[in-house]
C-alpha cells in the first residue's frame, strides 16, 4: 500500500511538471503579440517615409512633364498667326507654370516632412530594436525555465521503475485504469470520516470497515481507491522496524 502511495505522489509531481511544460510556453504568446505590434509599428513608420519619397518623385516627374509641355507650346507660339490663338496658348502656359509652382511648393513641404519622418523612423528603429532585444532575452529565460521543468520531470520519471517492481500487479492495473479515466489528480484518496475525500460522497459501513482493515476499496461514486492513512502509517512503521 505504501509503495503505491509513493508511486502516486511521484506521479502527481510528474503531472505538475507536465502542466508547467504546457503553461510555460504560453508566457511567450504575450511577447509574440508585442513583437508583432513593434514590427507593424516600424513598418508603418517606414511606409510613411517611403510614401513621401514616392510623392516627391511623382511631383518631380510631373514638373518635368509640365516643363516639356511649356517648351512644346512655346514652339507653337511661333506658328500661331491669330491673336486669339496666341493668347490662348499664353493662358495655357501660365496655367501650367502655376501648376509647376504648386508642385515645387509641395516638394519643399515634402522634404521637410521627409526629414521629420526619417528622424522618427530612425528613432523608432532604435527603440524597437531595444525592445525586441528585451523580448528575446525574456523568451530565452522562458526557454531555460521550460528546459529545467523537462529535466526535473524526466528525473522523476526515472524514479518510477524501481517503485513498480514492488507493487502488486493487480493494484497497479486498478491504479492505471483510474489514472487514465481521471486524466489528472489522485487515484488513491484517504478515507474522511465515512466519506470518500475525492468526491465527498458517503461510503457504506461494510466498505468503511474493509478500508479501516487496510484494504483499498473503490468508491462507488467516483471510482477512486479509498484507503485509511493510519493503516498506511502503521505498515510503514512495521517495515522500518523490520529493517532495523
Amino acid at each position: 500500500m505504501k509503495k503505491l502511495l509513493d508511486l502516486q505522489n511521484l506521479d502527481l509531481q510528474i503531472e505538475k511538471f507536465r502542466a508547467r511544460e504546457t503553461e510555460i510556453p504560453k508566457q511567450k504568446s504575450k511577447f509574440d503579440i508585442h513583437k508583432k505590434r513593434l514590427g507593424d509599428e516600424l513598418k508603418e513608420s517606414e511606409a510613411k517615409f517611403k510614401g513621401l519619397m514616392v510623392e516627391q518623385r511623382k511631383c518631380e516627374t510631373d514638373i518635368s512633364a509640365s516643363q516639356e509641355e511649356i517648351l512644346k507650346k512655346e514652339g507653337q507660339l511661333i506658328a500661331v498667326k491669330k491673336n486669339e490663338e496666341y493668347q490662348a496658348l499664353l493662358h495655357e502656359m501660365e496655367s501650367i507654370k502655376k501648376k509647376i509652382s504648386q508642385k515645387e511648393d509641395r516638394i519643399l513641404v515634402i522634404m521637410e516632412q521627409m526629414d521629420d519622418a526619417e528622424t522618427r523612423f530612425n528613432e523608432d528603429k532604435q527603440r524597437i530594436a531595444g525592445e525586441e532585444a528585451e523580448i528575446t532575452s525574456e523568451c530565452s529565460k522562458i526557454d531555460k525555465e521550460l528546459a529545467v521543468a523537462v529535466s526535473e520531470r524526466e528525473a522523476l520519471e526515472a524514479q518510477r521503475k524501481p517503485l513498480l517492481d514492488d507493487i502488486d500487479p493487480a493494484h497497479m492495473r486498478k491504479y492505471d485504469r483510474i489514472r487514465r479515466a481521471k486524466k489528472t489528480g489522485a487515484a488513491l484518496v484517504p478515507l474522511q470520516g465515512e466519506s470518500c475525500s475525492g468526491c465527498f460522497m458517503g461510503i457504506t459501513a461494510q466498505n468503511v470497515n474493509e478500508i479501516l482493515g487496510g484494504k483499498f476499496i473503490p468508491c462507488s461514486h467516483c471510482g477512486r481507491l479509498v484507503y485509511f492513512p493510519t493503516k498506511v502509517a502503521e505498515e510503514a512503521l512495521e517495515v522500518t522496524e523490520g529493517g532495523q
